[in-house]
């Protein structure tokens, strides 16, 4: 399933398509149906503005069998949350990119929904844990039980042994439970009675936690949070897509009614292209200036880490390859951004509240430090 050779760039005033639905006329500056303003071909790593003649991969675009699965995931998945296709297009990324999702949102807004959706929509493996309070590590990774007929240990595996994990309200387990979920986000294995159990693959978990209730919550610590390749926040429904939901009494019809549209060898074969997606010198530079401008800013205690840093670029190039190209852009950088780099902020000021206030204060700051550096053309 890899890049596909093209041979169609001959002149930069031609249409050259990326993906059969989004084609793009070169000297306007429209890739893949993103504009970028004054877009120059250079960024990519070319000595001119767009070669007469290029066949190299940063420039061939998916193949079409990839982009035919990713658009029925796409097409699955907005039935069911209308009006976000953004975020539906975030969450696939983070799935490309090997990543974890954090949705952090007002309750009934569809943080829930949008998980199960996704989950429907794999032929995979798929748990939902529903934390409290109580909820035990061993009630999640599961526990070795002594066969009398036997006479040995069987390790009986918990709900976290599953392609996908929908760890609903995760700010409400306690700290220990917290941690057994997050090393095995980290580490893809979990360990019991000394025996260390590999998790199956694809593994992806979507945790969900609502940002406005602090009463018996137990925050995520900055450590694990950066555990997570993406903070996603959905927002309200525009009041189009909130009347057909009223229209049709909610989204669980068509959820019920979602069936598997991609299998777990078709994940890992996407996944495995994301490394191949092109990301340009010039962009590498850009990336880092943004890094870097984190690290000196004076409210920050901590700017984003290397993790963080490497974590961004991944997400840049899952975000392309969403999109069907085979090469990142300034767009999908900014586009992942605030996802990727605000919950790995540190604030240097102890006063900056919890939950929602200090994530829109992140979130900002991450906008007004993009807003700052100049976009390479």
């Amino acid at each position: 399933m890899e890049l596909i050779d093209q041979n169609a760039l001959h002149d930069s005033s031609e249409l050259f398509t990326l993906n059969p639905s989004l084609s793009c006329q070169v000297d306007e500056g429209k890739v893949g149906g993103h504009k970028t303003t004054g877009f120059d071909f250079r960024i990519l790593g070319y000595g001119a503005a767009m070669p007469p003649r290029c066949t190299g991969d940063c420039m061939n675009p998916v193949s079409e069998t990839v982009l035919k699965r990713l658009e029925r995931l796409h097409e699955s998945v907005v039935r069911v949350i209308r009006g976000k296709a953004e975020i539906v297009d975030a969450l696939i990324a983070a799935l490309l990119a090997r990543g974890h999702v954090l949705l952090e949102d007002v309750p009934g807004v569809g943080k829930t929904t949008l998980a199960q959706a996704l989950a429907r929509s794999l032929d995979l493996d798929f748990h939902r844990i529903q934390f409290t309070s109580d909820t035990l590590p061993s009630d999640i990774i599961g526990i070795s039980v002594y066969r009398q007929d036997t006479g040995e240990f069987e390790f009986m595996q918990g709900p976290l042994i599953s392609n996908v994990v929908l760890a609903d309200e995760i700010n409400r387990a306690a700290p220990r439970t917290q941690s057994a979920l997050l090393e095995a986000m980290s580490e893809h294995s979990v360990t019991v009675e000394k025996t260390r159990h590999r998790l199956i693959e694809p593994f992806f978990v979507v945790a969900t936690q609502n940002p406005v209730e602090s009463t018996g919550t137990y925050p995520l610590p900055e450590s694990q949070l950066d555990r997570f390749l993406m903070r996603l926040s959905m927002g309200y429904p525009g009041r189009a897509e909130e009347r057909e939901l009223l229209r049709a009494s909610g989204a669980e019809p068509e959820l019920e009614q979602l069936e598997p549209v991609i299998d777990a060898g078709e994940v890992i074969e996407m996944q495995n292209l994301v490394p191949e997606v092109h990301v340009s010198g010039v962009l590498l530079d850009y990336l880092l200036e943004v890094v870097e401008a984190t690290r000196a800013h004076a409210s920050l205690a901590l700017g984003v880490s290397t993790r963080g840093c490497l974590a961004w670029q991944r997400s840049a190039q899952a975000l392309a390859l969403v999109r069907g190209r085979a090469f990142v852009l300034p767009d999908d950088l900014q586009d992942t951004a605030e996802t990727v780099l605000a919950h790995r902020l540190l604030h240097a000021d102890p006063l900056v509240g919890d939950g929602w206030e200090r994530s829109r204060s992140e979130r900002a700051m991450i906008r007004a430090i993009i807003e700052s550096i100049p976009v390479p053309r």
